[in-house]
């Protein structure tokens, strides 16, 4: 399988070893097999069984993802929407190359549920990427639910910000208008819509 050299396998790898390894500096015979394993039954069997840790779920759902497996799908979701923000970024590049078609709903789902709103952030990045039918009406939906000055989740509405900058639809004109005034989104927005101008 192509996932062992892959750049963002090994830092999974090397921040999971961190977080497992004892006193001693050492980490479960099991951790070592499961990183070097490449069978995608021995991998579905880890994602599957109960009990199993959270390292352990997270390399064989990204195991499988990066190499189209569709059974890693549920599993990538729920890390996308973790509250570690490097499990996010993992999962996120996973399904990227999972290209399942499911995804962009997922992750429209994500983004848009206001009560997951401090984890937004990876799936409204996912969304950009994917350019999906899904991707320009949940942006503008985020966006202008950050648009309050006083609104904590900031971070996540420049992401949107951003991401409709580059998307280029006219659609996302009056939600960007709406952010000008904002402090900290403002600047973005006055860029994301000379890009729309630029587009159109």
């Amino acid at each position: 399988m192509e996932y062992a050299e892959d750049p963002e396998f090994c830092s999974m790898i090397d921040r999971l070893r961190d977080e497992i390894e004892n006193d001693e500096g050492t980490v479960p015979a099991a951790f070592e097999q499961l990183s070097e394993t490449t069978d995608p039954e021995e991998l579905h069997r880890v994602l599957t069984a109960p009990g199993r840790p959270l390292w352990a779920r997270e390399i064989a759902a990204y195991a499988l993802g990066v190499t189209g497996d569709p059974r890693a799908f549920e599993a990538l979701v729920l890390l996308l929407n973790h509250r570690d923000p490097e499990r996010c970024v993992t999962a996120a590049h996973a399904l990227t190359r999972l290209g399942d078609p499911r995804t962009a709903r997922a992750a429209a789902a994500l983004a848009t549920n206001e009560l997951r709103a401090a984890y937004a952030l990876l799936p409204v990045r996912l969304l950009t990427s994917l350019r999906a039918p899904e991707t320009v009406p949940a942006l503008i939906t985020v966006l202008e639910r950050r648009l309050p000055a006083d609104d904590p989740h900031w971070r996540v509405g420049l992401a949107c910000v951003e991401g409709l900058g580059a998307l280029g639809d006219p659609r996302a004109r009056p939600a960007l208008e709406a952010a000008l005034p904002h402090p900290r989104l403002g600047a973005a927005a006055r860029t994301s819509l000379g890009r729309l101008a630029a587009a159109h």
